[in-house]
């Protein structure tokens, strides 16, 4: 660990979940060429859709309605049915196809296993102080095992901005009931979690998985609270 700031007692912890908990570019990967696949086996048209397609599809979406960018969810959903106009003329039919697919995405992103230490870890945690996830993605808890741990999921949404917007701490803070100075927030995105959550009043652990932990390497604009080697280092950071 390494330390930036002064440093108090914290009685709750909030958790990203993307490359914080488990490297998340692979799965994401994996569940776009398995929808990639879905499509493309019955949706021809829809199939033949090129990368640059479908980001000018969602960047048009989001022009259109701008809480869309915040969650991904709706995002895709959204760009499921226009992009099945080419193969279904259908309203009813090609809403259920929307759903198919999104389902078939969400299923295969979600499809993994945390691994045991990362289990153990929120396990003595959550023995100890409440836990809330707030993630700007769009993970099942349930398929991964995680809502043993946590009390509550907070998901960017049409509801709630995306980090580092406030809406998701404030929301947590007030679930907890605790001032926000009582609470570490623990993520790997220098900007949607330290900066964010720092702008909320929180303290906060830069905690990566999917690189090297070198905040030299990083785009800086707030230094965090402080800085871990693992996960195991939050429980040296509360009371037994």
């Amino acid at each position: 660990m390494r330390f930036y700031r002064p440093f108090t007692s914290v009685e709750a912890m909030t958790f990203d979940l993307d490359d914080t908990l488990y490297n998340n570019e692979p799965i994401i990967q994996q569940a776009e060429a398995t929808l990639s696949e879905y499509i493309k086996a019955r949706y021809p048209k829809t199939g033949a859709m090129t990368p640059a397609q479908w980001r000018d599809l969602k960047r048009a979406l989001i022009k259109k309605n701008i809480g869309l960018a915040s969650d991904m969810g709706e995002l895709r959903m959204h760009s499921l049915r226009h992009a099945l106009r080419r193969d279904i003329a259908d309203d009813q039919e090609r809403e259920a196809a929307a759903t198919a697919c999104f389902n078939c995405f969400y299923t295969a992103r979600s499809n993994f296993s945390l691994h045991t230490d990362v289990h153990e870890v929120l396990s003595q945690l959550a023995k100890r102080i409440p836990l809330i996830a707030i993630t700007n993605g769009n993970v099942d808890p349930k398929r991964t095992g995680m809502t043993t741990y946590f009390h509550t999921f907070l998901h960017a949404s049409l509801t709630y901005r995306a980090k580092p917007a406030a809406d998701m701490f404030n929301k947590a803070a007030s679930l907890l009931a605790l001032p926000p100075q009582r609470i570490l927030h623990v993520g790997d995105n220098m900007e949607k979690d330290v900066m964010g959550a720092i702008d909320a009043g929180f303290q906060t652990a830069w905690l990566a998985v999917n690189r090297r932990m070198d905040i030299r390497r990083e785009r800086v604009t707030v230094l965090p609270h402080v800085s871990l080697q693992s996960l195991r280092d939050l429980l040296h950071l509360i009371p037994n």
